[in-house]
């Protein structure tokens, strides 16, 4: 089977293919934009640490006319804030009905499923993976839904995962530019 040499490895060539049709990126969040681990305070709030390379990826494919939704089963105004900080519009919390709100968005923005690709971590998120035209899952995920995602990321959720995504995409579509920019 022939092979693309990339930053993170060597991919198939139908998956790299695969790659440039992408038009919308549905993400969960926690142990893909975060590590998983949610830190509660004696006074109740909640912390989460997102990367600012993953930020950088969620620009880089907004800039470059790619949609970017998340859909998580948490609630969660700091989700909300780093989002809306990175351009993203189309934030769905609470859902436990993934697939509808995957419908949802490839309905508004008119895609077939081979447009989107889908990241995720855990079972929840497998539904999405399993309709996407290319499903992935982070370096960390969850054992059987590594099986099920068509490409397994080099890094971990919360530590470059989306950006590898990202790159992947971009460099596939010969959109990939290495200067200039701030960290977000």
């Amino acid at each position: 089977m022939p092979t693309i040499s990339t930053w993170y490895g060597d991919i198939s060539e139908s998956l790299f293919e695969s790659f440039k049709a992408i038009r919308l990126v549905i993400c969960d969040v926690d142990g893909v934009f975060s590590d998983g681990r949610i830190y509660l305070g004696n006074a109740g709030e909640e912390l989460k640490a997102f990367h600012t390379r993953d930020g950088f990826g969620v620009k880089a494919l907004l800039n470059n006319g790619i949609a970017v939704a998340v859909v998580t089963g948490r609630q969660s105004d700091i989700v909300e804030r780093r989002m809306q900080a990175l351009g993203v519009t189309d934030i769905f919390q609470g859902t436990t009905e993934k697939l509808a709100v995957y419908q949802q968005l490839a309905n508004k923005y008119q895609l077939h499923d081979r447009e989107i690709a889908s990241i995720g971590d855990d079972v929840p998120d497998v539904v999405m993976l399993q309709h996407a035209g290319v499903g992935v899952a982070p370096q960390d995920a969850h054992p059987w839904v590594q099986q099920q995602a068509d490409y397994i990321t080099s890094m971990r959720g919360g530590f470059g995962a989306v950006r590898e995504l990202s790159d992947l995409i971009l460099l596939s579509q010969g959109h990939l530019q290495l200067q200039g920019g701030m960290s977000v």
